[in-house]
């Protein structure tokens, strides 16, 4: 693991910030790639993902402060703090405010919002894996111990103090589970781009395989006690069925649409 390329004094450039811009570089430089394809302004998905970044980046810090809600109410300068804006926040939070801020944008320059979001998703999945790279690089978002041949074990103490990474430990490798996860969706969901498909099908393809595999993930993640709350499941279950079944919804009207427009 390597929290931090290098630092001076106070001053530290953190592997995980590093890898994120990377994967968000790398996710619109496709989306660009991929717009003529659709029929679509290079420079409107240009400007839709960065309007998209800063609503997920809000978004994964909510999300953030609202799983830790008891602790950001009794000190609630620590929202602002320095350790909390540096902390790369949860990603369906980051997923569901770029979407959604995604979604005003195109209703405002009145695009075809599913035809756009099969365009980013392509982009979105390579993204997301190169993003997750970097949390196993500082060490955040780990997994329950295990004696398992490919257990990994973290050294550093930057990442305890930052995180609270158990460290000389073995624990599941969950964040390169949902890299290899999330890569092997990005080469499908590409593929997919190059044939033809009813609007929606990719976005709703991602979703529904990138929540199925991050439900079966968190079985295997170390978690903060269990909001009774919430039944036997983690927040982040119940949220990744809510988006595959949204998913599956997309993935099969866009194939219905699909049958109508080739049949004879």
């Amino acid at each position: 693991m390597l929290p931090w390329l290098f630092r001076i004094g106070d001053f530290f450039l953190p592997t995980y910030g590093l890898l994120i811009t990377l994967g968000f570089l790398s996710g619109l430089w496709l989306s660009r790639r991929l717009a003529p394809r659709a029929g679509l302004d290079k420079e409107t998905i240009l400007n839709l993902g960065v309007y998209a970044a800063l609503g997920g980046i809000l978004g994964a810090k909510l999300l953030l402060i609202l799983m830790d809600l008891e602790h950001y109410l009794a000190q609630p300068r620590e929202i602002f703090s320095f350790s909390t804006l540096q902390a790369g926040g949860i990603f369906y939070g980051g997923l569901l405010g770029g979407l959604l801020v995604a979604a005003l944008y195109m209703a405002r320059k009145r695009l075809p919002v599913l035809r756009v979001a099969d365009v980013l998703a392509p982009g979105l999945a390579l993204g997301h894996a190169i993003g997750r790279l970097g949390c196993f690089a500082a060490g955040c978002c780990w997994g329950l111990p295990s004696r398992l041949p490919w257990a990994v074990t973290f050294k550093n103490p930057a990442a305890h103090q930052m995180f609270g990474t158990p460290l000389h430990e073995p624990l599941h490798p969950t964040q390169l589970y949902e890299v290899l996860a999330v890569a092997a969706i990005f080469v499908l969901v590409y593929r997919r781009f190059l044939r033809p498909h009813g609007p929606g099908a990719l976005l709703g393809l991602y979703l529904t395989l990138y929540s199925t595999a991050r439900f079966l993930i968190e079985f295997v993640r170390a978690h903060d006690e269990a909001n009774p709350a919430l039944g036997p499941l983690h927040l982040q279950q119940w949220i990744a069925l809510a988006l595959a079944f949204t998913g599956l919804w997309l993935w099969i009207r866009a194939g219905r649409i699909q049958r109508r427009t080739t049949s004879p």
